[in-house]
């Protein structure tokens, strides 16, 4: 009998669909004919080999404080009431005291969760360089022999899909730090010290500012981290790199279509974590790879991937379907299939 795919193991950090599956990377042409595909475990308890150990650990101490920064995201309300009454009334002093005493904890959080996002590239440089380096012939090989880092390398995309989700349904972030940052050019222009000033600098703020204005914020972050990491190690072929995100992206469309494996999903959170990690991948490629991930050269079946995404609830995968529009690189390049770029704008 086989075994069936768990949800989510326990425990502070984010973990991978807890199961124990024959999973199957992709070995194949650019327009995947002729595929044939090789098996290898991914186990749950995916241990580090004495290499991997050096940088699993750094990484596992971002992941450890992954789960914490989403719930204080979902948790995240915001002080649009008090930041109302302050704006209607702005001759009454203890309405302006109420609405910064509320927004100024809420900035702490901002800061907490963009100073993540640079544990976050920090921890998917480390990662790249591992996965992606020449130790082994083939990039897949990483993913087979290196099974707990690939499986980090997961962990930290289905994080920075699910950070952007419920960062775009949730305006009173923007909305908090525009009136933090009106508030205190305000009180320096007045001379008035402000509480909480010391904990955003203007140079900070800034930052921050820029980082909250994207869509899809900790996903730039990734994609700009991949770039540089392509462009500083310009030693490495390329391909180590677009192969091994493609190859994570063919895992997850098969593991997705196929009903043998499929059916064995107890849980739709890992259904929800194999589509954030493939979008996610299919992201990374698109921004690394010299044309795309749309081109004809692609080795990412993206009809296939876009196929899989269609076939979910719509409710489901539509924040999924959005950053595959609005944040890929090569999307609207002339060179796109037109079938692809349909299948994408159908609401």
């Amino acid at each position: 009998m086989g075994h069936r795919i768990q949800g989510w193991g326990g425990g502070g950090a984010l973990m991978c669909p807890n199961f124990s599956l024959v999973m199957y990377i992709c070995r194949c042409s650019p327009r995947h004919e002729n595929a044939h595909l090789t098996p290898f475990l991914c186990p749950l308890d995916a241990q580090p080999t004495d290499g991997e150990r050096e940088v699993w650990e750094q990484v596992d101490l971002v992941l450890k404080d992954a789960r914490s920064i989403l719930d204080e995201l979902q948790a995240y309300k915001g002080a649009g009431q008090e930041i109302r009454e302050a704006i209607q009334n702005p001759n009454d002093e203890a309405l302006q005291e109420a609405s910064w005493a509320a927004v100024v904890p809420l900035v702490g959080k901002l800061k907490k969760f963009y100073e993540f996002s640079l544990r976050l590239e920090a921890a998917l440089h480390s990662l790249l360089g591992a996965l992606t380096n020449e130790t082994y012939d083939d990039p897949t090989q990483h993913l087979e022999r290196e099974q707990a880092l690939a499986k980090q390398f997961a962990e930290i995309l289905h994080f920075t899909l699910r950070f952007d989700e419920l960062k775009m349904t949730n305006p009173a972030i923007q909305n908090d730090f525009s009136y933090y940052r009106r508030t205190l050019s305000r009180m320096r222009i007045n001379n008035t010290q402000a509480e909480g000033e010391n904990e955003v600098n203007n140079e900070l703020a800034n930052r921050i500012s820029l980082f909250y204005a994207d869509a899809t914020p900790m996903l730039k972050t990734l994609s700009d981290g991949t770039t540089k990491f392509v462009s500083e190690n310009k030693n490495l072929p390329i391909e180590n790199t677009t192969d091994c995100l493609s190859t994570m992206a063919s895992v997850c469309k098969v593991m997705l279509e196929t009903p043998e494996y499929r059916s064995r999903f107890t849980s739709e959170e890992t259904v929800s974590f194999c589509l954030r990690v493939m979008v996610g991948v299919i992201i990374l490629y698109d921004y690394v790879h010299p044309v795309g991930a749309f081109s004809k050269s692609s080795k990412i079946d993206m009809k296939g991937c876009i196929k899989v995404l269609r076939d979910q609830p719509p409710n489901s995968v539509e924040g999924l379907l959005n950053a595959l529009r609005y944040t890929t690189k090569h999307l609207n390049d002339e060179s796109t299939n037109k079938t692809i770029k349909s299948m994408l704008q159908q609401q």
